[in-house]
């Protein structure tokens, strides 16, 4: 079994790496540091220790190679599974992975060599989380850092942005509790951690725990972990939802059928992100008619990218290649007319005001008379957000 473990400081994944050695002792821990650089390959460093680990592949292991990490990290595997032959290895990363496109392609098998999945089954991915430094990171918009995706770099990613992939990609958040009880950053957190993922575990653990306190659920594989891992980045899907409201942190889920005003939107902005932490989906923006339009924003930063097209009733090749979740989707909100189109975003922050939010949205949406004017209409419209469509 491999489980991967990430954390916003070292002590907060070395936490969660001791918790899972603490609950499997035969163990063998797998660490790596990426270092990216601005161009080229980045920078690997690894450390492997456990039991039955020989001097000569922990030295072997140990160097410091420029390389492409997805490679370096499955022959490592493939070499402790070789001559270590451990029950349990724990992969901990550093931050400077886009975590989930990272493990698909880590994951996926290759022509001609021998793939993971025949030595080992995915476990969940447990994510370590310093309060101070994760609450720090959520408001640091004014820098940004390229991160390795498995293939390239990606596009510069904010602070705050890594901080909310890194607990919406985990299937157990680790939150270390402060010495002092007068400190309630962590209960905060937690609060907001289980809006960001709903279905991740939540654990909340002394910085020095005496044993281990990891839940079961969290030492057993995932089935189908490459699928599950896809179906996470593919850009046509809802974020789910955590109801109700816990300190302050509130989920608001606003979903649409006609397609946005781009001029109107960009107006609703500040009435739309008054508050909100966290906000993500996608959009059916009038003037991109094609094109899937994704929303991310983390903190104060939000960013709008063309990421795919919306599939069409005849396009049979791009049926094949989207992901069976997708195409489930697109069936389930079939329109005979627009298709699978529709806006879907979520929105967490603290003390969301769910009428207001949702209002300015609807307001944003085309009315009768310009959704009249057809799609050659749309595309006249004014875009401030992304830009005039190409004529």
């Amino acid at each position: 079994m491999l489980s991967i473990v990430i954390g916003n400081t070292p002590a907060a994944r070395g936490l969660a790496v001791d918790q899972l050695v603490g609950a499997a002792p035969r163990a063998v821990v797998l660490a790596a540091s990426i270092h990216c650089r601005d161009t080229g390959y980045p920078v690997v460093q690894r450390f492997v220790t456990g039991p039955g680990v020989s001097q000569s592949v922990s030295q072997s292991m140990s160097r410091v190679a420029t390389g492409d990490p997805v490679v370096i990290l499955r022959q490592d595997l493939l070499a402790i599974r070789r001559t270590v032959m451990p029950p349990h290895v724990v992969l901990a990363l550093s931050d400077e992975l886009d975590l989930l496109p990272f493990l698909v392609e880590l994951w996926r098998p290759r022509t001609g060599a021998s793939a993971l999945s025949d030595h080992y089954v995915p476990a969940p991915i447990v994510a370590g989380l310093d309060p101070a430094a994760f609450l720090a990171e959520l408001g640091c918009v004014h820098r940004a850092a390229r991160l390795w995706d498995g293939t390239d770099h990606t596009s510069p990613l904010t602070p705050a942005e890594r901080a909310a992939r890194r607990v919406e990609a985990a299937h157990g958040v680790i939150v270390p509790t402060p010495p002092s009880p007068t400190d309630r950053r962590t209960d905060g957190v937690a609060a907001l951690a289980h809006h960001l993922n709903p279905s991740a575990t939540l654990i909340q653990i002394a910085q020095q725990p005496q044993t281990a306190e990891l839940p079961p659920p969290l030492l057993r594989p995932v089935p189908d972990a490459l699928e599950e891992w896809r179906a996470r980045l593919e850009p046509v899907t809802v974020a789910p939802a955590r109801p109700g409201t816990d300190l302050g942190v509130t989920s608001v889920v606003w979903r649409a059928r006609r397609p946005l005003h781009p001029e109107r939107l960009a107006d609703a902005l500040p009435t739309v992100m008054a508050g909100v932490v966290r906000g993500r989906g996608h959009l059916w923006l009038s003037s991109r008619p094609a094109a899937v339009v994704t929303w991310r924003s983390a903190g104060p930063h939000m960013e709008l990218h063309e990421a795919d097209r919306w599939l069409e009733s005849g396009d049979e090749s791009a049926w094949r290649g989207a992901s069976p979740q997708r195409r489930t989707l697109a069936s389930w909100f079939w329109h005979d007319y627009y298709g699978e189109r529709r806006n879907a975003l979520t929105f967490t922050g603290a003390d969301l005001d769910r009428d207001r939010l949702c209002s300015a949205l609807d307001a944003a949406l085309l009315n009768d008379r310009e959704l009249s004017l057809g799609w050659d209409g749309w595309a006249a419209f004014p875009d401030p957000l992304l830009g005039d469509a190409p004529r």
